[in-house]
């Protein structure tokens, strides 16, 4: 069955303008001192790597992936509720953002990404895509703030969900791979 490649841009635009507008003020520690980053930073780096993964991914769905990627915190983040998600998304989207979603009743962080990545595995591999790429993103540089334990601490975490999400997209599961290789460079002492 061939998957829906493209979408519509009045739906992405005003998709965006809703994500612009949850995400407003919510910031995040850049990689130098006292340097904070507008959060929605974040969620355009995700949509480009899943608009990558599309363009060199045959038979994804598009139209899923980019809305999941632009939604992918909402739940977790905004006021934005799963019933508000399906009343203006669907169900496959708001399926996908819901799996994407970290489950703050659980409290030790590596069993609350395992719970989430079993959820994703439920979904179709646009949710895989996004999972992976929103670690892709996060890769590229620690929070200022960071020590060496917490990105060791990342870097597991990242072996994990490329472990369990790397037969979902070839393309990212290689660029995963690559990053968190790279993301070594950030540790004060060598490994």
């Amino acid at each position: 069955m061939q998957q829906q490649k493209d979408w519509s841009i009045d739906e992405i635009q005003n998709t965006w303008q809703l994500v612009s507008k949850l995400h407003d003020g919510q910031k995040y520690g850049g990689s130098n001192a006292g340097e904070r980053v507008e959060y929605i930073n974040h969620i355009g780096s995700v949509v480009f790597e899943v608009l990558n993964a599309t363009r060199l991914t045959e038979n994804m769905n598009a139209d899923l992936a980019v809305k999941c990627a632009m939604l992918h915190d909402t739940i977790e983040d905004t006021a934005l509720n799963y019933e508000r998600v399906n009343d203006l998304f669907g169900s496959e989207v708001a399926s996908g953002v819901l799996a994407l979603t970290k489950n703050d009743e659980i409290k030790d962080s590596l069993e609350k990404m395992r719970d989430s990545l079993s959820r994703i595995k439920q979904q179709p591999i646009e949710v895989w895509a996004v999972k992976m790429a929103d670690r892709i993103c996060n890769l590229y540089e620690p929070p200022y703030y960071w020590n060496d334990e917490k990105k060791l601490k990342y870097i597991e975490e990242a072996e994990v969900i490329h472990k369990e999400l790397k037969d979902g997209n070839k393309y990212l599961a290689e660029r995963l791979k690559n990053k968190i290789q790279e993301y070594y460079r950030f540790l004060s002492t060598s490994n």
